[in-house]
């Protein structure tokens, strides 16, 4: 990242600034550091923490990826671009989904277009386990983003361009997740809400995203899908973990919602390999050669019929490695 010109799409998010501090730690010989986002007052806020004083790299740019000029402008001189932007509330996009398309879709749409225009060498798109076998608006969107990105490198030309994809599930204690509600209800009235008993989902950290995001920066070759081996855990061991004395009334499936998430589908195990701590799932008409690939990064390509669910994973985590996790990544004052 030596002399290397960044900018974070949506980058007042918690993996926004979770990157955001990854990189100004490790790479301070980065040139130049864009948060791009459209509100005014987490900048505000983010500035306080990342002020340019203390780190000279960094820029703060107000924009929309639905603007197609603000991009292309805030794209100039830019090396990589992640895009991290996205409406992502299941239930928000099923009530709003003229908005949600605006942003996940026709948003990535601009990304692209920007960065062929620009002289932008690599864009990370980051996905979602719900964009695998889409229930909800948001995972169609992002399922169509996914596409785009994946696409977008048959049309870049002659251009020294690559962009990819990483899919990953839950962040451990992303802005509007389950670990930090809960820790909220508890404080408040003592009641855990559980929306289907069975419910499970993928879990990842902050940092495992940040980790995920740099190496497709540093290893995509062009199109490939990044997906993390990560655990599972069981919604009812997360409220037995944050709350065992309080209430955990069963309230329904809300619209759009899973039990289980997935994020790679058997229909997609005809295109994905195993490269060790990710499996990748690579174009179905690639401009690289695949055994070349394979033989670079050891993959292995996975069995026919293979898929990846948060509900028959092998890694699960327990009651007690859950509380562990929060205090190293959420809280570390929580006390179950």
């Amino acid at each position: 990242m030596k002399n290397k010109s960044i900018l974070i799409t949506g980058g007042t998010g918690s993996l926004g600034k979770a990157l955001t501090r990854h990189i100004l730690t490790n790479h301070p010989e980065i040139k130049r550091l864009v948060i791009f986002s459209r509100d005014e007052q987490k900048q505000f806020e983010m500035e306080q923490e990342f002020s340019h004083s203390k780190y000279p790299s960094i820029r703060y740019f107000i924009g929309d990826v639905r603007d197609l000029e603000r991009l292309e402008r805030a794209f100039s001189g830019i090396d990589y671009v992640i895009h991290a932007a996205a409406m992502k509330h299941v239930h928000i996009a099923e009530y709003n989904p003229d908005e949600c398309v605006k942003t996940n879709v026709l948003g990535a749409q601009n990304v692209i277009k920007a960065a062929l225009k620009t002289n932008v060498k690599r864009v990370v798109a980051l996905s979602t386990d719900k964009a695998c076998a889409p229930i909800n608006l948001y995972g169609a969107t992002k399922l169509t983003s996914d596409k785009l990105f994946v696409s977008a490198n048959n049309i870049k030309g002659n251009k020294d361009i690559c962009f990819s994809v990483v899919r990953y599930g839950n962040v451990m204690g992303s802005n509007g997740s389950v670990i930090p509600f809960f820790i909220k209800k508890k404080k408040t009235d003592g009641i855990l809400p559980i929306t289907v008993e069975t419910m499970t989902r993928f879990n990842i950290s902050l940092q495992g995203g940040v980790d995920m995001v740099l190496h497709a920066l540093d290893s995509a070759w062009g199109g490939e899908i990044f997906v993390p081996k990560i655990p599972s855990y069981r919604i009812l061991d997360v409220a037995e973990a944050i709350g065992p004395e309080c209430e955990k009334p069963v309230i329904g499936i809300r619209p759009g919602e899973k039990i289980h998430e997935e994020m790679i589908t058997s229909s997609d195990s005809f295109f994905t390999y195993d490269i060790g701590k990710y499996y990748v799932i690579i174009p179905q008409t690639t401009a690289w050669n695949v055994e070349e690939f394979s033989s670079h990064f050891k993959a292995k390509k996975v069995q026919e019929g293979f898929s990846y669910n948060s509900n028959q994973n092998e890694n699960w985590e327990s009651v007690e490695s859950i509380r562990a996790l929060i205090k190293q990544h959420v809280d570390p004052t929580f006390e179950a």
